[in-house]
């Protein structure tokens, strides 16, 4: 089966951040790295789609249909419907996921 890559607007605007805090305390390079990788991570999800594993907390919610992948020092949670794989968010491993959610609920667009 040939899966579709969806990055929603949420993991968009984690980037974003994610860019903006790498390049501030590190370096345009690391960035660089960073994005490399992450890119790598979420392709090889298409061929791999069920690689990940279920993210402890979500797990503890019986949020099942959300898996991970590791990607140097960021997580990526995704989602499998379908043919599709949606990206909802990507996120530094140290970030503890149930603030992360939590701010993502009341955070206005």
């Amino acid at each position: 089966m040939s899966y579709k890559i969806v990055i929603l607007v949420s993991a968009e605007q984690d980037m974003k951040e994610l860019k903006s805090y790498i390049v501030n305390k590190f370096s345009l390079a690391t960035w660089q790295d960073t994005y490399s990788k992450l890119k790598d991570s979420i392709r090889n999800l298409k061929a791999f789609p069920f690689a990940g594993s279920i993210p402890e907390e979500l797990e503890r919610l019986n949020l099942t249909q959300y898996r991970q992948v590791i990607s140097g020092m960021n997580r990526v949670i995704y989602e499998v419907r379908q043919e599709n794989i949606y990206i909802h968010i990507v996120a530094d491993t140290r970030k503890d996921l149930k603030t992360l959610l939590a701010q993502r609920l009341l955070r206005s667009d």
